[in-house]
């Protein structure tokens, strides 16, 4: 399956917003009409890109409006952007969330001893193909990482876009050191450092930092699934709009997908990033 976006508003922005419609030019979720497994067999998910990478644009699918858009997140009523913390400039990966899938905030995970951060789960493409806003990828699972964030599980898949050249050199974590030296230590650091200069303390990590196998991460994301299709089935959640054009529960109707989109102020110029968002920030642990 194919999927478009619908962009509204000016980027760099609170007014942005990418809409998502199917390769039949249907109104989706990005949350919960995406499939989470392009190939469960595999282990190849579906990956829906919040951030390209070298970006600073904090941007998020909206898991409390209806239909889930991609929006920018915002501090002190501003477009939030992430700090360029030297040698890292932006997010050094494509970066975004697996569809169908929800870290509840109400579930202790047994392996980090935290409750969900009320997202869908993150996942990094750490391969070298830069991607386009909202582009939705086929990413290889090759393992996970447990950030613990503000005392919330945070969940970090790591994998590789299946179209990359160097996918088929890497079939499980240990492998990513092996085509990519260092690249495992560099995504530590960064979500470690990445809050600090914004006045946050420094994330930590289950598992010592470590970074489990494929296997590892496969069931995370199976647990995860598990956690948004009870949320679907249910009475839902007060954080979370599960309006969606596929499912049996909250559906809307085209008609009524399109009134929503129409409401938003239409597409305009792109905003100028204000000088700041390219500061250089030298962090010391």
């Amino acid at each position: 399956m194919s999927y478009t976006t619908e962009a509204r508003g000016s980027k760099n922005t609170l007014n942005y917003k990418l809409y998502y419609k199917d390769g039949e030019g249907n109104y989706i979720s990005p949350m919960h009409d995406i499939p989470a497994w392009a190939d469960k067999a595999n282990g190849i998910v579906n990956m829906v890109c919040e951030v390209p990478r070298w970006t600073n644009a904090k941007m998020e699918i909206a898991v409390g409006q209806k239909l889930n858009p991609i929006i920018q997140d915002s501090k002190k009523g501003k477009a939030r952007f992430v700090h360029n913390c030297f040698p890292h400039h932006g997010y050094i990966w494509n970066y975004g969330a697996i569809p169908q899938t929800w870290e509840n905030p109400t579930y202790t995970d047994p392996h980090t001893n935290c409750k969900g951060d009320c997202d869908p789960i993150d996942i990094c493409d750490i391969g070298e193909l830069v991607a386009k806003p909202g582009e939705v990828k086929q990413v290889k699972v090759l393992g996970v990482m447990a950030m613990i964030d503000e005392g919330e599980t945070d969940w970090k898949v790591i994998g590789i876009d299946v179209n990359d050249p160097n996918a088929s050199k890497m079939n499980d974590i240990d492998d990513v050191d092996k085509v990519f030296p260092g690249h495992i230590a560099a995504t530590s650091e960064w979500f470690r450092i990445y809050k600090i200069p914004a006045g946050k303390p420094a994330n930590s990590f289950a598992f010592d930092g470590e970074a489990k196998n494929k296997e590892f991460a496969c069931d995370i994301i199976g647990q995860t699934q598990k956690e948004w299709k009870e949320l679907m089935e249910g009475e839902g959640f007060e954080k979370i709009n599960c309006s969606n054009t596929t499912q049996e529960k909250n559906k809307l109707t085209q008609a009524e997908c399109k009134a929503l989109v129409d409401a938003e102020p239409p597409l305009a110029d792109e905003t100028p990033l204000d000088p700041s968002v390219h500061k250089w920030h030298y962090i010391k642990l």
